[in-house]
């Protein structure tokens, strides 16, 4: 039995999927405390009274749309990286990563020059004021698009040598450099330091990546010439399906806008916390799970993959239940400890415990479908979780008309938690029944 154990214990550290896992592991666990940190400053200097709100809707959409830039290359990017031979890859990159570039550059233009519409339909609750400060705060943060979708086209370089270091910190060093400018600026510009110690961060992520990418983008290759549609086909599709995603959160925080002051910050920080414990779930395993699934796909292995896919499915299903119940049941000590503090009061974690209790229900559905839908799209199979992705944000729309106006907060959330239910129940149907009518015996469970 000891010896068994100890060739188990072997294989686990020899295996590259492994170590990879650990170490983007360890790089989200430091992004998270340091997240931590981030929403417990927040909370101190700003609680859950309505100045709060601005800048939920400010910094909500932009988290949002990095991670979205971030996944994007990690999905999609990186495979086309890795399906080409080494020597191909550095002229792949340069070509592909300067169209990217000029998308993140147009991209961050449209968010400074129409900031004060785009708040206007994410934040429509928002009184005069707190429209203005979104409004500025949302100018301010637009350079981190291009910077953090800069590292992040540095960062897919990275991966395909499995050098995860650099790339796992994109949240501590956004973190970071939020804190601290939102600590030392706060007497002098108050709420907008936020803004720029974001941006800061972004720009630091971006210095690291490039630097530590260097030698790769060095290396010799010939001139390779790659098909447009081959550049943006795979990356628009997950751009699809991480927008629609995405937009079942930022349609309820539009809601909570309607719900009274201090709703759209209360459900930010519920945000904060399921999101974290989706990244722990769904990261270390999907960030070494999917070059490792494209390299068999590319070798034709496609079964193994799945058999690969089943057994981290089985595993996250576990894990992500277990999350949820212990979630539920310690909401309200977790959320005193974390954040009661400053303006943060026995009020605020009141409101923030009832909105919790809603979303946590979505922690089990967000990561079993987020790995599906990544490793699908890894597979060159990204029809199902495009169409998956409709389903979150039409079922919240409809339970959150049929509720009508919110005045429980725990209802706040329950839109967004039944959609992300139903679309993982449908795409891990349909997988399966998809799979069993093409006839692979050899292909044990769901996809």
């Amino acid at each position: 039995m000891n010896q068994r154990i100890s060739r188990t214990l072997d294989k686990l550290r020899q295996s590259a999927l492994v170590r990879g896992g650990l170490v983007v592991g360890a790089g989200i666990l430091v992004g998270n405390i340091t997240g931590f940190f981030r929403v417990i400053v927040t909370a101190y200097l700003l609680g859950t009274h309505a100045r709060a709100d601005g800048l939920a809707v400010a910094t909500g959409p932009i988290d949002t749309l990095n991670q979205i830039i971030i996944n994007t290359m990690l999905v999609s990017f990186v495979p086309m990286l890795m399906l080409r031979p080494e020597a191909e890859r550095a002229a792949i990159f340069a070509r592909v990563g300067r169209a990217f570039a000029t998308v993140l550059l147009l991209l961050a233009a449209a968010i400074a020059v129409f900031a004060s519409q785009i708040v206007s339909i994410i934040g429509p609750g928002l009184a005069l004021e707190q429209h203005q400060e979104a409004t500025l705060l949302l100018r301010l943060l637009s350079p981190a698009v291009l910077f953090g979708g800069g590292s992040a086209i540095f960062a897919a370089l990275l991966y395909t040598e499995r050098r995860f270091v650099a790339p796992s910190l994109y949240q501590a060093c956004l973190n970071g450099g939020t804190i601290i400018a939102a600590i030392s600026l706060w007497k002098w510009i108050g709420v907008n330091g936020f803004a720029i110690g974001y941006v800061a961060g972004a720009i630091a992520q971006l210095i690291a990546t490039w630097t530590l990418s260097r030698d790769l983008r060095a290396r010799e290759s010939a001139v390779i010439r790659i098909d447009v549609r081959e550049m943006f086909a795979k990356p628009a599709l997950y751009l699809v399906y991480a927008s629609m995603i995405s937009a079942n959160v930022i349609t309820t925080r539009a809601f909570a806008t309607h719900a009274g002051p201090g709703m759209a910050a209360a459900f930010d920080y519920c945000l904060r916390c399921v999101s974290v414990v989706v990244a722990y779930l769904v990261y270390p395993v999907a960030n070494s799970l999917l070059p490792e699934i494209a390299r068999l796909r590319g070798l034709n292995r496609t079964h193994e993959a799945y058999r690969l896919l089943d057994k981290s499915l089985g595993l996250m299903s576990i894990a992500s239940i277990a999350a949820c119940a212990v979630g539920i049941l310690l909401r309200t000590p977790a959320i005193s400890i974390l954040f009661e503090h400053g303006s943060f009061n026995g009020e605020s974690t009141a409101l923030v415990s009832r909105v919790f209790l809603g979303f946590a229900p979505a922690i089990a559905a967000w990561a079993m479908l987020d790995l599906m839908s990544r490793c699908f799209f890894a597979l060159d199979r990204p029809r199902m979780p495009v169409m998956a992705s409709f389903i979150p944000i039409t079922v919240n729309i409809t339970v959150m008309l049929l509720i009508g106006r919110v005045k429980d907060p725990a209802l706040l959330a329950l839109g967004a938690s039944i959609g992300l239910a139903v679309a993982c129940t449908a795409f891990f149907t349909s997988a399966h029944l998809n799979r069993k009518a093409m006839s692979m015996p050899e292909v044990v469970g769901v996809a």
